[in-house]
């Protein structure tokens, strides 16, 4: 499966963006909340989902958006399933490594 992964290096360390290929370009609603999946923010190169969960593992901070995406990471340990939250039945997730 493809997911979309931009990685981000700076200063603060390395953030990730990762979203399912489908959702890039999206705008998510659940209530009053709002989720641009923009491809500014989410656009980067199309990687097996392997790729990105390697990209997660080393990653201090993460941005998770869709199914194949979050439930991957929620699989491999790397994000807690209680902060996973849902915009109708699309996942989101963020992530800070302490």
């Amino acid at each position: 499966m493809e997911v979309h992964l931009r990685t981000v290096h700076d200063r603060n360390g390395v953030m990730v963006a990762i979203c399912d290929a489908g959702l890039l370009g999206e705008t998510l609603r659940q209530g009053k909340l709002k989720l641009e999946v923009s491809r500014k923010f989410y656009g980067g190169a199309l990687c097996q989902i392997e790729e990105a969960m390697e990209a997660l593992a080393n990653a201090d901070t993460a941005n998770l958006v869709g199914e194949t995406t979050v439930s991957a990471a929620v699989g491999k340990g790397l994000v807690d399933p209680g902060a996973v939250i849902y915009f109708g039945r699309v996942p989101h997730v963020q992530m800070v490594r302490l």
